[in-house]
């Protein structure tokens, strides 16, 4: 007599990774989010959607120097914000991202990258994805001008999108009204720091956690997840 084996349909995810790409413990964040859920393999089926949160909304086009802006935001000095790099290098490595060690030389205002974001969601997860991956390596892997929309164009040419489409969008105010809709839809939640990471509308994760972290947690959320519960919260449009 032959039985079969029983296995448990996997548990839908629907995750909303609120963050800024001018963060770079969201890169961090997500690195160790991609890792959790490869372990998780086919016990979740998840799906992942890229939301705004800007972390310098006032920020001009001219930027400002990096070691300038976070001495003033958060009052270290030079020689901690090394520290603080290296340390960043560090968890980076662990997930497979690069960060240029002399770090992202300017704060740059992220508005356009939000709007290209959310240009990019309406094509398809995978295509927003590469678009995210992209913009996070320009800023933090190279330094690159995240306010300079010739810049972000080509950007978005590289992931795969159509860069003269990501150019028009840039010349105008496309996906601007979205943008701001969802920054603050998710201050009205109570996000008032990135990375954060909302599970089905009823679960946050914050902050650029290890691996380890994410996948323990996405595990429990997947053994308390009630079978074919409808999210708390909204979806995004």
């Amino acid at each position: 007599m032959s039985s079969t084996a029983t296995h448990s349909a996997p548990v839908p995810m629907r995750i909303e990774f609120v963050s800024d790409v001018a963060c770079p413990w969201c890169a961090v964040g997500l690195g160790a989010l991609d890792e959790a859920l490869r372990r998780l393999g086919d016990e979740v089926a998840a799906t992942v959607r890229f939301e705004p949160f800007e972390l310098n909304p006032q920020m001009g086009p001219e930027g400002q120097d990096v070691t300038e802006h976070i001495t003033e935001k958060y009052g270290s000095t030079p020689a901690q914000q090394v520290q603080s790099r290296a340390q960043i290098s560090e968890r980076g490595a662990e997930v497979g991202f690069t960060f240029r060690t002399e770090g992202r030389g300017r704060v740059w205002n992220t508005f356009d990258a939000h709007r290209l974001l959310a240009w990019a969601a309406t094509l398809g997860e995978a295509p927003q994805r590469a678009l995210k991956m992209a913009l996070l390596q320009a800023y933090h892997g190279r330094a690159e001008m995240m306010a300079d929309r010739a810049t972000l164009a080509r950007i978005a040419g590289e992931a795969g999108l159509d860069s003269a489409r990501a150019a028009e969008i840039l010349a105008g105010d496309a996906f601007a009204t979205e943008v701001r809709e969802r920054e603050q839809y998710w201050h009205l939640m109570g996000i008032s720091a990135v990375p954060s990471v909302v599970i089905n509308g009823r679960h946050l994760i914050q902050g650029g956690q290890p691996a380890e972290h994410f996948e323990a947690a996405l595990r429990q959320i997947a053994a308390k997840e009630p079978q074919g519960a409808e999210p708390v919260l909204d979806p995004a449009p």
